[in-house]
């Protein structure tokens, strides 16, 4: 048994649950100053007051002044340096598989070309198609891997990861292969998902509907079996998949055994948001545009609000009203959306101090979006999320003392060690000799 003691902590943050928080449940943060966390084979089991968890771990041994413990040769122990520690970040909307970028794209936006626009000349998604489906497995594994570290680096201890740039079927599962290959291969856990409804693929183009009958005739029924594939998701959109189209093929999915997401309203107000409640998806993205109706019903169903402020920054969108849904009672999860087109940033630090500063969150609950409700957006908020015992210990701790520097220290990576079941994988934490 691998037994670890982080001890030194001058604070402990977290949300507490296992399943999303809403609302104003969403501000409760629990705070343990002086603390420690011990854990066994990846899991905590127990956390406190530093003094009341080594009395409880090591009862029968003599504690020092100097906060040494003797006779604890056989539990590993990691110094946090008398600063904060975090549950590790989770980024429930991704897009981190793919080849090729989109420079010229990102400049003719600043100079006033819409992204939908852009879509309709041949970029946008369609120019990642192409390169996508031109790049072999193994490029696309060294690719992601590469992403990956510098996830890890920013404190992000479990992903989502979208399919979406093959929109056939070998380079959507030569895409999906590679995520589960990642999974296996890194110290980041990847919760998959497929979104061949991305975009028109162009051998159906102008005929979205044989689209959708191919994915679920076709796509499927041989999915459906990969259980690493956990989620079907489907780009809802004015210029993407209607509702009637959208609502066609997640419900096939969910007879499959899928769970669902959606990307929703992001651009003009269609009623995705309003969908993906009536679905019963498990959480709906972007809402940038969503309604007051969807709004009200997003906040009396389990689907997350999962926000993207990085994408509206880039874009130069107004952002998601995060103020107006946590007041109106929802889940609300911020995610970087990480893709090479309108979002080719996967910044923690970015999207935080957007969250804060632009909207309107308070400190506790662009915590608890990052964590817990993150992880809810992925239903691993039984596992993960927050630092409770029983749960994971994947954990964060920062270069302040503070869970607050998140934000106050804008826009800069503030962790300093990323903690993954147990084990220090970056940062500059280290073990007590």
């Amino acid at each position: 048994m691998n037994k670890t003691i982080i001890k030194n902590i001058s604070q402990i943050a977290t949300p507490e649950g296992k399943t999303a928080l809403h609302g104003s449940e969403m501000n409760k943060i629990k705070i343990i100053e002086h603390a420690a966390i011990y854990i066994e084979d990846g899991i905590i089991k127990d956390l406190g007051t530093e003094g009341e968890v080594l009395q409880r771990v090591c009862p029968n041994n003599r504690h020092t002044k100097d906060g040494n413990t003797e006779g604890t040769d056989e539990i590993r122990t990691i110094d946090a340096g008398r600063k904060c520690v975090i549950p590790g970040f989770v980024d429930s909307h991704t897009h981190f598989i793919f080849a090729g970028y989109r420079p010229d794209e990102f400049v003719r936006r600043l100079q006033g070309t819409s992204y939908m626009e852009i879509m309709n000349m041949g970029g946008g998604i369609s120019s990642t198609v192409k390169a996508t489906r031109n790049a072999d497995k193994e490029h696309l594994y060294d690719l992601g891997k590469s992403r990956i570290q510098d996830m890890l680096s920013q404190g992000i201890t479990t992903i989502e990861g979208k399919s979406g740039y093959g929109l056939d079927f070998d380079t959507e599962n030569r895409m999906l292969e590679v995520m589960e290959d990642l999974n296996r291969d890194t110290k980041i856990d990847i919760s998959i998902t497929y979104l061949g409804a991305h975009a028109v693929a162009e051998e159906y183009k102008g005929d979205a509907d044989s689209y959708i009958d191919f994915m679920i005739a076709e796509v499927l029924p041989v999915l459906k079996d990969n259980k690493a594939i956990e989620f079907v998701d489907a780009f809802c959109e004015d210029g993407g998949f209607d509702l009637d189209q959208t609502k066609r093929l997640l419900e096939a999915a969910g007879k499959m055994g899928f769970h669902l997401k959606m990307h929703a309203d992001e651009i003009v107000p269609i009623g995705g948001a309003e969908l993906a409640a009536n679905l019963g998806c498990t959480s709906a993205d972007h809402l940038l545009a969503a309604s007051d109706t969807g709004i009200e019903m997003l906040s009396k169903s389990d689907t997350v609000a999962t926000l993207l402020p990085c994408t509206a920054f880039c874009l130069g969108k107004p952002y998601a009203n995060a103020r107006k849904m946590i007041d109106a009672g929802c889940a609300v999860a911020l995610a970087s959306d990480f893709n090479p087109g309108s979002c080719f940033t996967q910044s923690i630090p970015l999207f935080a101090a957007l969250g804060a500063i632009q909207m309107k969150m308070t400190p506790q609950e662009v915590l608890c979006a990052l964590t817990l409700n993150g992880a809810a957006a992925i239903n691993r908020a039984d596992r993960i999320g927050s630092i409770e015992i029983g749960k994971k210990a994947d954990l964060n701790i920062l270069k302040y003392e503070d869970y607050r520097f998140l934000i106050y220290n804008t826009a800069a990576n503030t962790v300093d060690t990323v903690i993954k079941n147990g084990d220090i994988v970056a940062g500059e934490g280290r073990e007590m000799e």
